[in-house]
């Protein structure tokens, strides 16, 4: 048998890796794409080039995040407490609504729920027994509190901070962070750049397609610089450059789901204690966040301009806010929805460039960490293979409109009828998607969610119920289950969760034993 070797060889399985990817802009997504596909190339396997422009301001809204930030900083092997202190981060165990349902009421969405020996839970996709037994009480018209049954939910109250302990065999809860995230992008910059990342600093002016395929061959800055490319990221937030005005891929709009076109964004003094939950509060035309960081508040008005003023819109968000302003307001228009394609040709639409969703429920830079790690998982070869990308695009497109479907239910799930937007959001037409687990839960008293999708039955629980959804029945086999016997272990949950909230410092006092940032000098 003849070997095939050298040339030969190269000839049979020729070398179709991808060496060169250009990344076109910074920011949150450009250096968090940068740092990811540089913590698993090699330099000499690949060249990494990111270009961006200091005359282009970042949106940096998204300074909210949910617990698979832990995956992602672990995965570029970050130290926790380091990352803290580099963006201002503070710690999030859940998210505080107020006024959605109606005014003047309040619940949390807790980013986890206790898991315990004696009342362990199924998949991650079903209800545990615990919550299926609190459905049971509400359909017997007790009202069961269910944030007595996390520990997110009564540390948050009580301003409490401590991390899970990792060698615990009978209790865990999640965490996510509120980071600055210009910040963060700052940070991974110098991590990037540290593992032999390349900048070019400029603005893109031209983008350059091949003529026998349509993909893009490279950039042209308006210096007049050309940077060749293989592989391309379009980092370039609303304007999407390269997807948007060079590949020409559709957007899908959802504006008549989500009818918030416009967010004013400002910071503010600290004021209070540091707490370590964000509060969304249900306003005239939309809701205002606040996000507390450890050298500032931010704050923001997310809201519709067809029932509200710009004028209007910036009177109400700096007449409630916890400290003296330290800008500004600054708008922000948009178009909630997606790129009915995220991977087009040989480019990747990351961040704002690939859609908007309102940061409700903090997932703005989740979709960026699961469109950069989803990208890892089906990089490709120079031709980028059609059914590579048709996965890549169906993974996407199922995170987006999951995640579409959970934030049309805070505002479609209301009794407020008290404005022209309530009513609107109140009687709008809602998506199949939705509906169906909107009506499942009222009257069977589950939630069907389906594997892979973002968010669990445990977090559409808490805001169907938190929103005034009542279930008409519950699933039978709980009648199996012995009252005296669960009731008993229903109050022993109670009380271990008030023990090991009891034991937790205060979350300022956690900060500052543990990862306390630097003054900020204004």
């Amino acid at each position: 048998m003849t070997e095939i070797t050298g040339s030969n060889a190269r000839d049979v399985h020729p070398d179709n890796r991808i060496r060169k990817v250009v990344i076109v802009g910074g920011g949150t997504a450009g250096w968090m794409a940068a740092s990811a596909l540089r913590a698993v190339m090699p330099r000499e396997l690949c060249r990494i080039v990111l270009v961006e422009s200091d005359e282009i301001g970042t949106v940096g809204v998204g300074e909210a995040t949910i617990p698979p930030i832990h995956d992602f900083n672990r995965f570029l092997g970050l130290d926790e407490n380091d990352f803290v202190r580099n963006t201002q981060a503070s710690f999030k165990l859940a998210i505080q609504y107020v006024d959605w349902s109606r005014i003047g009421h309040s619940y949390f969405n807790p980013l986890g729920a206790l898991t315990t020996n004696w009342l362990a839970g199924g998949p991650s996709t079903e209800l545990p027994p615990v919550y299926r037994y609190l459905v049971k009480l509400a359909v017997e018209g007790q009202n069961p509190d269910l944030d007595e049954y996390s520990p997110c939910s009564v540390a948050a109250q009580r301003n409490r901070f401590a991390r899970p302990k990792n060698n615990s065999q009978d209790t865990t809860y999640s965490y996510a962070f509120h980071f600055d995230a210009s910040l963060y992008a700052k940070y991974l910059r110098a991590y990037a750049e540290g593992r032999g990342v390349e900048r070019a600093e400029g603005r893109v002016a031209d983008v350059v397609l091949r003529p026998a395929d349509g993909f893009i061959d490279a950039i042209v800055l308006e210096s007049g610089q050309r940077i060749d490319g293989e592989f391309f990221i379009d980092c370039s937030g609303f304007r999407s450059l390269l997807a948007g005005r060079a590949l020409k891929v559709p957007y899908e709009d959802w504006t008549h789901w989500l009818p918030c076109d416009r967010a004013l964004a400002v910071p503010c003094e600290s004021a209070g204690p540091l707490l370590p939950y964000t509060r969304s509060t249900a306003r005239e035309a939309g809701w205002q966040w606040r996000i507390p960081l450890q050298h500032r508040i931010g704050n923001g008005y997310v809201f519709s301009s067809k029932f509200i003023s710009e004028d209007k819109a910036a009177d109400t968000l700096l007449a409630n806010l916890d400290g003296r302003a330290l800008d500004t307001p600054r708008l922000l228009k948009f178009t909630t929805g997606r790129r009915k394609e995220a991977w087009t040709k040989n480019c990747v639409t990351v961040g704002l460039s690939s859609g908007f969703m309102e940061p409700l429920e903090s997932t703005s830079i989740h979709l960026i960490q699961e469109a950069i790690l989803r990208l890892i998982k089906l990089f490709p070869e120079r031709d980028c293979g059609p059914l590579v990308v048709r996965e890549y695009n169906q993974q996407m497109a199922g995170s987006f409109d999951s995640i579409r479907d959970f934030i049309i239910l805070h505002y479609h799930a209301t009794q407020r009828e008290d404005t022209g937007f309530w009513r609107y959001c109140k009687y709008m037409s809602v998506p199949d998607t939705l509906r169906f687990k909107m009506d499942t839960f009222r009257r069977h008293g589950f939630i069907p969610v389906k594997p892979g999708e973002q968010f669990a039955a445990r977090p559409w629980l808490s805001v169907m119920y938190g929103q005034g959804i009542q279930p008409q029945s519950y699933p039978p086999l709980m009648d199996t289950v012995d009252r005296n016997v669960m009731g008993g272990e229903m109050a022993k949950l109670r009380s271990y969760i008030q023990q090991i909230v009891g034991q937790m410092p205060s979350h300022e006092d956690f900060i500052r034993k543990n990862c306390s940032a630097n003054p900020v000098v204004v």
